[in-house]
């Protein structure tokens, strides 16, 4: 315990002296990227076989600078609850809270461990870049599933291994060298970055990812003075642990074998045919490099709300596009209408060409209409749950399956 308190300290000490992410004072730009088209979407994702409710609970836990107010924003008719440990972060959230007014926002200093202390359950739980920073990722993760609903979701997203493999030599060589987490220290390892070797495994996330543009966001990469990953098997066992299921990866598509370049692998075969988990824990060796895991779980005594096309009730199923999807018609594949993309995949082999035909149903998506309306009788069956389960695999739609639950309901004796 004195262990886990010193690294607490540490922890917090790092982030009084590094906020981050790096404070904002203005959320009107984010606001302006939500609408209910939108917060519809993200429910289905969260909750497919319930029906859309913009009023629900929300724990930001480990809200930092802004995530707290962005969810308020975000959720303007929702209850949202942020929490942190840092007396900074707690007071940058308060600030936006009065300068915009959030009304649905209240912040309290506390640490994710004594959640409890909230005395209330979520349907919606956030912790998205906290738990492996904490002295006891466990603990935490238990606190978060005591005040989770029943029914509720939790978002959660963990560092990955293998993709920071570069981070982690990089840290290993600040501790060598003793280089503290003072401005100057931080100036002067931002210049000497530029001196690294173009091969070397963090130049690509020093070129692509915006953590690196500023010293807050530099200082919590390499700095930081408590940080773990987990491998997807470690990232299960770490939910089972917590009493907590699995239900699908935020993006999904990175993590299946049906879905990109090694789909058409002599390994296709293979990988298709493990176990679900085992998939994924070989998709991201294939991959390489992913640098974090984003996943939404539930209460183990959940009822199941996954998504089913082995009957006929995915005739049921509202599709929902995405808004991070798009239809490119431009320098297509022989024999393609048009190609898919999710533009928040980053696995340029992540794209999906798609026939005349099956553009037509894309284009019937209303995100009103169940599937079993749209055009049935000039639609083959069998063509059509295939594409609509290619297209929940390629991270293109969510589907509102609450149509589908019902019909169950009244049809049990």
């Amino acid at each position: 315990m004195a262990a886990q308190a010193a690294i607490a300290a540490q922890v917090g000490e790092f982030y009084a002296n590094h906020p981050y992410p790096p404070p904002a004072d203005d959320v009107d730009a984010y606001r302006r990227t939500w609408d209910d088209r939108r917060r519809r979407t993200e429910s289905f994702l969260l909750w497919p076989d319930e029906p859309f409710r913009d009023d629900r609970s929300i724990l930001v836990a480990g809200c930092g600078t802004r995530q707290a107010a962005h969810y308020a924003v975000r959720w303007p008719n929702a209850k949202v609850v942020g929490i942190d440990f840092s007396d900074a972060a707690v007071a940058f959230e308060q600030a936006l809270k009065q300068k915009h007014r959030l009304s649905n926002l209240e912040v309290r200093r506390l640490d994710i461990e004594r959640a409890g202390e909230l005395q209330e359950r979520f349907d919606l739980v956030v912790c998205t870049g906290v738990l492996h920073h904490l002295p006891d990722p466990d603990a935490g993760l238990r606190a978060l599933r005591d005040v989770l609903a029943p029914d509720g979701a939790m978002h959660i997203m963990v560092y990955a291994p293998y993709g920071r493999a570069g981070i982690y030599m990089l840290q290993e060589y600040c501790r060598r060298l003793g280089i503290g987490s003072s401005a100057a220290e931080i100036r002067q390892l931002a210049q000497s970055l530029k001196a690294l070797p173009p091969d070397h495994p963090i130049v690509p996330l020093l070129q692509n990812s915006p953590d690196f543009a500023s010293e807050a966001g530099l200082a919590d990469a390499l700095l930081h003075p408590n940080d773990r990953a987990y491998s997807v098997p470690q990232f299960m066992d770490l939910l089972d642990r917590a009493g907590l299921r699995f239900g699908r990866w935020l993006r999904q598509a990175p993590y299946l074998a049906s879905c990109g370049a090694i789909a058409s692998a002599p390994h296709a075969s293979r990988l298709t045919e493990l176990p679900a988990a085992e998939q994924y824990a070989a998709m991201e060796l294939f991959r390489g490099s992913m640098v974090r895991h984003s996943a939404i779980v539930s209460c183990a005594e959940r009822r199941e709300a996954g998504v089913d096309f082995t009957g006929d009730a995915w005739l049921q199923y509202v599709p929902i596009r995405l808004p991070e999807t798009v239809a490119v018609h431009e320098r297509l594949p022989t024999g393609a209408s048009a190609v898919l993309i999710n533009r928040s995949h980053t696995y340029t082999d992540l794209y999906l060409p798609i026939d005349a035909a099956r553009e037509r149903i894309l284009e019937a998506i209303d995100g009103n209409r169940r599937i079993a309306d749209m055009g049935r009788a000039t639609i083959d069956k069998n063509m059509a749950r295939d594409f609509f389960e290619q297209l929940w695999c390629w991270d293109q739609v969510v589907f509102d399956t609450n149509k589908a639950r019902a019909r169950r309901s009244d049809s049990t004796p």
